[in-house]
């Protein structure tokens, strides 16, 4: 049994793709990020970083305490190993699909994530944060693209956590100054990635849990985008 600490963003999704595909058997635990649940502290003892997703394994591997871990990208590979599925087991295979997850988490995540703020979150529009993020999208889905190409996923012909993991941040190229049109490859992939029954099932269970913006208001603004050292230890205390 694991349970799932999850939000409606794009990294909160990466895990849901992968627990509806694999079947394991899992509950949602909703972290409302709005409205700071992120700095409770028995959350932060499962993810010190006060960032969600984070998962808490209650079954680990030749039993003992349960195990928790946080990043959405060592979740899918720790959920990857331990059920064996969605990751290549040959050693080709498997290079594949860690540098095309790590390409994710270090490269569309963070700038699509800074882009999408800029665009829509700043207090005031900063002409030259926005082209710089905007641009930096655009290479990246040009990346995503020419990869496709000739393959049906990213890391070859089988759908792995590296697609899982890249696939949510794809699904609104308009907030981030894109035109899918431009890049058919990607759109193709990401219209295949949709109709799965597991991708529908995941959205679904995802979007019932939270029906309203994740910034909702000022005092939201602050708790996302307001954080310090010194919020954390006053939360702490």
């Amino acid at each position: 049994m694991y349970d799932i600490f999850f939000w409606t963003t794009p990294n909160g999704y990466k895990v849901l793709l992968f627990a509806e595909e694999a079947g394991i058997d899992y509950a949602i635990k909703p972290v409302n990020i709005s409205k700071g649940e992120q700095f409770q502290p028995e959350f932060l003892r499962i993810s010190p970083n006060n960032r969600m997703p984070a998962l808490v394994d209650h079954s680990p591997v030749g039993g003992g305490k349960a195990i928790s871990v946080f990043e959405s990208g060592a979740i899918l590979l720790y959920l990857a190993e331990k059920t064996g599925k969605f990751i290549a087991k040959d050693i080709h295979g498997r290079v594949e699909v860690l540098q095309w997850l790590f390409w994710q988490m270090g490269g569309l995540g963070p700038m699509a994530g800074q882009n999408n703020h800029f665009r829509t979150y700043a207090p005031e529009r900063l002409a030259y944060a926005i082209d710089r993020y905007t641009k930096e999208v655009n290479r990246l889905y040009g990346v995503m693209n020419h990869r496709l190409a000739d393959r049906s996923f990213l890391a070859g012909s089988e759908y792995t956590i590296a697609d899982m993991a890249s696939y949510p941040w794809t699904l609104s190229p308009e907030r981030h100054g894109q035109n899918i049109d431009d890049f058919p490859y990607l759109k193709r992939w990401r219209a295949e990635i949709a109709e799965r029954p597991a991708t529908k099932s995941a959205y679904a269970k995802g979007g019932a849990i939270n029906t309203a913006p994740t910034v909702n208001g000022e005092e939201a603004r602050k708790i996302l985008f307001g954080q310090t050292a010194a919020v954390l230890d006053s939360v702490k205390k």
